[in-house]
């Protein structure tokens, strides 16, 4: 059975959240926040220390991916792209200080045209390159993530294009976003670049970050598929507290996790 995963951006970094995580066999997290002050004068060394004390390991730290009008690596305006660029590699240099190796990162805000999806295209790809040499001095990666809508990296090709030729652009895959696809699919398809995950079942409509068996996806395939692929990394959930069918705690995800994996 895979390492289980909570994605914290619904938590809060505090001595009992670490506690209640490792009560319930949760071992491994995902540093997240959305908003980019939500990482001002976050404490990096203390979140550390305090996850450590309960045995628990930092898997990935999520990048802020809002407000999109000041985070955005596919920009076209050249000086807002180097902002985001400049912004984004201090915060993979305090994550590589605690020992992240895996930095979760969105290609793009939205909406996007078709006519300007192109060159948005190239200039993702450009920024993550820049990413990733900074990323590289702390022996990390940079794990892009698909995204829904008319995000970039709402197919598998874009995901290729942005990832290719550089073993330091990996795949961090969302089960919830992709829905022109099944997540099995989409895995065996992006093969050994996906080096973790986000968990969540939806309607395959619209993301909705639903508990897995609250949605249309099917579990038991999805792991097949990451067995076929030889996936190795941690069954990181990303679903809030308030699914489909009610209020989640964290003893359920631990339930949940055992329910498909074990089935």
């Amino acid at each position: 059975m895979y390492r289980i995963g909570m994605s914290m951006f619904e938590m809060s970094f505090e001595e009992k959240s670490f506690s209640d995580l490792a009560k319930n066999g949760i071992f491994d997290v995902e540093i997240s926040r959305p908003l980019y002050e939500h990482y001002e004068n976050f404490d990096f060394c203390g979140v550390k220390k305090m996850a450590e004390s309960h045995g628990i390991n930092i898997w990935s730290l999520h990048l802020p991916f809002a407000p999109r009008e000041l985070i955005d690596i596919s920009d076209v305006e050249k000086e807002k792209r180097r902002k985001t660029v400049e912004y984004l590699s201090e915060l993979i240099k305090m994550g590589g200080s605690i020992g992240a190796d895996k930095f979760v990162i969105h290609p793009s805000s939205e909406p996007i045209s078709e006519s300007e999806r192109k060159e948005k295209l190239k200039c993702a790809k450009e920024s993550l390159s820049k990413l990733a040499d900074v990323a590289e001095r702390f022996n990390a990666v940079i794990c892009v993530e698909d995204l829904p809508r008319t995000c970039l990296g709402n197919c598998v090709e874009e995901m290729k294009f942005l990832t290719e030729d550089d073993e330091r652009l990996r795949i961090c895959f969302d089960t919830n976003h992709i829905t022109a696809d099944k997540p099995e699919n989409v895995i065996r398809e992006l093969k050994n670049k996906i080096v973790t995950l986000h968990v969540s079942d939806f309607d395959f409509v619209d993301e909705k970050h639903w508990i897995p068996g609250d949605g249309e996806i099917n579990w038991s395939e999805v792991v097949k598929a990451l067995k076929d692929i030889k996936y190795n990394g941690v069954w990181m959930y990303e679903v809030g507290f308030q699914s489909r069918n009610g209020k989640l705690t964290v003893s359920d995800f631990k339930k949940n996790a055992e329910k498909i994996l074990l089935a």
